[in-house]
């Protein structure tokens, strides 16, 4: 009897990607101080707003003007904070120079980092989302659109922003300021806080940040149903120049 052995097919590099997501998504969510920071402290924040009057968010439903802040955390901690700190600690073991080499490739490894921080995203608005409707949030349906399509520019931005950052640094350099950078953002970013709630020279000055911009836009959408054309430029604008200089200056070994 003559046994006949057929050549292996090789995955596709959409499968490749994809299994590479899996992998990531894992990850991040088997990380307990990651979790933390991508939902529990955004749990604690929002439920902190509901039942408080400080600090002041502006004039409207004080849920409906927490609830799209809230979001724009989580989006900052998923594709910033923690694909930052993983993507930093991967390089400082080796880990992307001997994935860079397999079938997956460096373009498919970038892929899917940007497909596990979104599906992470995705996790995050739905526990995120749901407990702000329980707590009485009522978005503007005509603007949710608008902010799907904040949250894809926000993370094209912050993970640009994250992969400059982690690759040329040092990754302990990279967890302490990529915490430090989350508190800032949540202090004085404009993210919990509107722009329009600081200092004038503060509002002014805020506005320019990837986390007022993200923040801007989120709450327009889902409290006014409207688009916030100089935050989404603010985003397009860090995106484009964090992707420049990440590709132009990442090392992918430490």
């Amino acid at each position: 009897m003559t046994t006949v052995t057929r050549p292996s097919t090789a995955a596709t590099p959409r499968v490749r990607v994809l299994a590479q997501s899996r992998f990531e998504v894992g990850t991040l969510l088997r990380n307990g101080e990651q979790l933390l920071v991508s939902l529990v402290l955004p749990a604690i924040v929002l439920v902190a707003l509901k039942v408080s009057s400080v600090p002041s968010l502006g004039t409207g439903r004080r849920i409906d003007l927490a609830v799209p802040g809230v979001l724009a955390l989580c989006i900052i901690s998923a594709s910033f904070t923690s694909q930052g700190i993983a993507t930093a600690f991967d390089r400082r073991y080796s880990v992307l120079r001997y994935l860079g080499v397999t079938p997956l490739g460096r373009g498919g490894l970038m892929a899917a980092k940007v497909v596990a921080t979104l599906v992470v995203e995705l996790i995050q608005v739905v526990v995120l989302g749901g407990l702000g409707l329980a707590l009485g949030w009522r978005p503007a349906a005509s603007g949710i659109g608008y902010a799907v399509l904040f949250l894809v520019l926000g993370t094209w931005a912050f993970v640009s922003l994250a992969l400059l950052m982690a690759g040329t640094l040092r990754a302990e350099a990279v967890l302490a300021f990529a915490n430090l950078v989350w508190v800032l953002f949540l202090a004085l970013g404009g993210v919990i806080v509107p722009r329009t709630q600081l200092p004038g020279w503060a509002e002014v000055a805020t506005g320019w940040l990837p986390s007022a911009g993200l923040a801007d836009g989120m709450r327009d959408a889902l409290v006014h149903g409207s688009f916030h054309w100089t935050g989404a430029l603010v985003l397009v604008v860090w995106g484009v120049v964090c992707t420049a200089l990440a590709s132009r200056f990442f090392k992918w070994r430490d």
